[in-house]
This record gives C-alpha cells, sequence and structure tokens, in this order.
C-alpha cells in the first residue's frame, strides 16, 4: 500500500503560477503509476495529468496541455504538478492517486490510493 499526502495548493490570481506535491509513503514508489485529478465544486472528478511509473510517458487533460506540468522523483517518492497561467476554472480541489500497475491510464477509477486533496483558487 502507499499514502499519499499532497501540498501546495492555494490563493492565486489570474496567470500566476503554482506547483503542488504529493509525497508517498513506502518504498516501491517507483512501481506506481501516479496522476493528478481535480474536482470543481458541484462537478465530478477529472483527470488532469498522469505518468507512467518510468517518467519517460505523460498524460495531459486537453485543459492542461501546455500550462500544467506533471513530473516524479523516485528518490524522493514524490510526484509533482506545475500550474503555469492558471485561470479561474482551474479552481478546485486537486488529488493526487496512484495505481500499481505497468501501463499508465487517465481514468479515475482505475487508481486504487488516494491523497486527501489540497484546494487551488485561482481569482480573476
Amino acid at each position: 500500500q502507499v499514502q499519499l499526502v499532497e501540498s501546495g495548493g492555494g490563493l492565486v490570481q489570474g496567470g500566476g503560477s503554482l506547483r503542488l506535491s504529493c509525497a508517498a509513503s513506502g518504498r516501491t514508489f517507483s512501481s506506481y503509476v501516479m496522476g493528478w485529478f481535480r474536482q470543481a465544486q458541484g462537478k465530478e472528478r477529472e483527470f488532469v495529468a498522469a505518468i507512467s511509473r518510468s517518467g519517460i510517458s505523460t498524460y495531459y487533460a486537453d485543459s492542461a496541455k501546455g500550462r500544467f506540468t506533471i513530473s516524479r522523483d523516485d528518490a524522493k517518492n514524490t510526484v509533482y504538478l506545475q500550474m503555469n497561467s492558471l485561470k479561474p476554472e482551474d479552481t478546485a480541489v486537486y488529488y493526487c492517486a496512484g495505481r500499481r500497475a505497468d501501463w499508465t491510464t487517465i481514468q479515475v477509477d482505475r487508481y486504487d490510493y488516494w491523497g486527501q486533496g489540497t484546494q487551488v483558487t485561482v481569482s480573476s
């Protein structure tokens, strides 16, 4: 099992940047595909970005392409989400998720482990 703890959320003006971090417990972090999802108030949880076990392959929602970057540091058991050019519509609770598998997926129900979430609020 792995436990995930997100940090780095906050209030930022439109056009600004934030970097979210997700620290994982355990010694098998490199065995996990990692993803970021978000849930805005009154909406379903949606995919934002995912990264393969090797870190070589990354995947992004259309809304995140060109603005967000997912990365991982297996030595630190941490996955990051760098968010630039933030928009008010990016306001949501952001969740880190992990799945122990060989292949990467963007489907929310394929992830087994979830953090508690971190709030990101973008003002206009």
